[in-house]
């Protein structure tokens, strides 16, 4: 198999590369890595220096290919299966590219600052950093909402901009709820049962106790 994928369960970030692997069907050979084993983090570093999650690597194109926008696009031109997650139709591949943008940095960044901010040692927590990353995922709600087109992101196709807009709501909504984005909790719901992502879910939930928001509610 030439398709290596690094990456952890429980990443956010992993989740959308996974979800584009599985909708389009391609096989891969799934490597998890314990960042916290010296040994694993040491070998993963021989792959790609940052030791940042997820990494893809093509043997058969003998590529490495990091973060995950950049794999699925990497996908989408070079495995035919996955060819509908980026349109060939220049307009519409930026108009998704567009979604999965503001997703990842009005949404999905000032989410994990939320995270990192829980994560912190006693005496050295930050809640006006994290109430102010809180206001900016609202402000990434109200723009990404009136974007939705239709069933998916971007109307009838399901495409990158979906892939990265399940793990981005989904963790999301733990440190603000949907309640008040009606059609965006709708949108995620739907994300949810869609195949591809139900299988990501279910292969994460052994981990999501270790999510430092699994208790917020």
């Amino acid at each position: 198999m030439s398709l290596t994928l690094y990456f952890h369960p429980l990443s956010s970030y992993c989740w959308k590369v996974l979800i584009a692997l599985y909708e389009a069907g391609v096989p891969f050979a799934p490597k998890v890595v314990n960042l916290g084993d010296p040994a694993e983090r040491a070998a993963f570093q021989a792959v790609w220096p940052l030791a940042k999650f997820p990494v893809l690597r093509d043997d058969a194109h003998a590529r490495t290919v990091p973060e995950s926008t950049i794999i699925i696009d990497y996908l989408a031109q070079h495995y035919p299966a996955a060819v509908e997650l980026v349109p060939a139709d220049p307009d519409r591949a930026r108009q998704i590219r567009l979604q999965d943008r503001l997703i990842d940095n009005y949404i999905h960044l000032p989410l994990q600052q939320v995270v990192s901010e829980r994560l912190r040692p006693e005496g050295q927590h930050d809640s006006f950093g994290a109430n102010q990353a809180r206001g900016n995922i609202r402000q990434g709600y109200d723009l990404v909402a009136p974007m939705i087109a239709g069933p998916w992101a971007a109307g009838e196709t399901f495409t990158l901009a979906d892939c990265a807009a399940l793990p981005a709501l989904h963790y999301a909504d733990y440190a603000v709820s949907l309640a008040g984005w009606p059609k965006l909790a709708a949108y995620l719901e739907r994300l949810k049962a869609r195949p591809s992502v139900a299988r990501v879910l279910e292969e994460a939930e052994p981990y999501f106790k270790y999510f430092p928001l699994a208790n917020a509610r």
